[in-house]
């Protein structure tokens, strides 16, 4: 039996009564688990009876137990009978005599309570590029830059060509120019097939020694001639044709930017506009979280976060991030907490299909299959995916409606 003794904000207060029998079975059950651990003088394991366990472990440990185990038990029932959704929990009273039932009191941090603006009067004003020919000309370009090859040439080597090598060990690769480290690039910048070539080896910014290099072949990308003959290759009857292509496509990339730009204006100004409170134990998590995070990015060039921490505290600039840290985590739960209340005022739905579809476009993005990417990511990182593409969808419903 559960009922609220008090409500304000965030915070219920709940007593939780547990009854006599299933104190008595839960009892027994610890007792049990005891017997079945504990290695007594003259029993076989399992064997010893209840009252020299008692004596042995002693009774005010085992009731102790026993409020924990009740209180794992009952407190997800109770908040359920109540309706709460718990996000922390303190124990304010409990009472617990052998034989009588279980009654305690708890302090409850419930998943708050948001109120949305009038987000239908908002007013979202972002810009849109105006298609232009050049930027036709451009993306023409880049396609014709996706199917080009790298053809020989009887001349110096160029910033954007690839230089075919021989180191004077006999080791053979090539070296494109434009991803080459600075000192390489240099040495081979103007040299052509034949010519013989000193390239230093760096150790960070030292040199530490040169390698006779000779250079074997230059190579340029030789793009193909915009005309009807590449529009075919494409897929196009004709350059007319694929020119029109380009240019909605252009069109139609503007306007998926220009709707996403409006949705984080929504969900930046409905976080900024929502009421809530932000129970401690959360707003804790979501710092936690953070820290986790940033702990993973400095574990990648091999520092640790309490090595960091403290140099921060040397520098006198650890209280500055622990304010930077609790900003960043309220507005990360406000935006989440606004859009989570937005799709729940458009009672926003997404379709097992549309899921599927999205699942589809993110696999073919990394090049692996939807049942691939499921397993490799797991049900966890899946389920949030999910979550996310129904807030996303929330934002653009909301932006439709504000747009009418």
């Amino acid at each position: 039996m559960a009922e609220i003794l008090e409500r304000e904000g965030y915070r219920v207060k709940i007593k939780v009564e547990v009854p006599a029998s299933q104190v008595e079975q839960t009892y027994q059950s610890v007792l049990n688990e005891y017997a079945a651990q504990v290695k007594l003088p003259g029993f076989r394991p399992g064997k010893a009876p209840g009252k020299v366990i008692e004596a042995k472990i002693g009774r005010e440990s085992l009731l102790q137990e026993v409020k924990e185990v009740l209180r794992d038990e009952t407190l997800p029932k109770a908040a359920r009978e109540l309706s709460l959704l718990p996000v922390g929990a303190r124990v304010l009273e409990e009472s617990l005599t052998f034989g009588q039932p279980f009654v305690y009191t708890v302090e409850i941090e419930n998943y708050p309570e948001v109120r949305l603006p009038d987000w239908q009067n908002f007013k979202l004003e972002v810009e849109t590029p105006q298609l232009t020919e050049e930027m036709v000309s451009r993306a023409l370009d880049e396609l014709r830059n996706r199917y080009g090859e790298m053809v020989a040439v009887d001349r110096e080597a160029q910033e954007k060509d690839n230089v075919f090598i021989e180191t004077e060990d006999g080791g053979r690769f090539p070296v494109v120019m434009e991803n080459a480290q600075p000192h390489v690039r240099e040495a081979l910048l103007g040299k052509k097939a034949g010519d013989e070539v000193m390239v230093p080896v760096k150790d960070g910014e030292t040199i530490v020694r040169e390698v006779k290099t000779r250079v074997l072949e230059v190579k340029a990308l030789q793009l193909p001639e915009l005309d009807d003959e590449f529009a075919k290759t494409v897929g196009e009857d004709n350059l007319e044709a694929l020119v029109s292509k380009v240019r909605e496509s252009l069109k139609a990339q503007f306007q998926r930017e220009a709707r996403n730009a409006k949705a984080s204006l929504l969900l930046d100004k409905l976080a900024e506009a929502i009421e809530v409170e932000i129970p401690p134990t959360m707003q804790a998590r979501e710092e936690q979280s953070l820290l986790m995070s940033l702990a993973g990015d400095l574990k990648e060039q091999n520092l640790e976060l309490s090595a960091y921490l403290a140099q921060l505290e040397k520098d006198g600039k650890l209280e500055e991030f622990k304010q930077n840290l609790r900003e960043s985590a309220t507005k990360r739960l406000r935006r989440s907490l606004a859009v989570e209340a937005l799709a729940e005022e458009l009672k926003t739905e997404l379709s097992q299909e549309e899921f599927a579809e999205f699942l589809n476009e993110v696999a073919r993005s990394y090049r692996t299959t939807p049942a691939r990417l499921q397993n490799e990511l797991g049900q966890d990182v899946i389920a949030r995916l999910r979550i996310q593409r129904l807030h996303d969808k929330a934002l653009h419903e909301a932006v439709a409606r504000i747009e009418g």
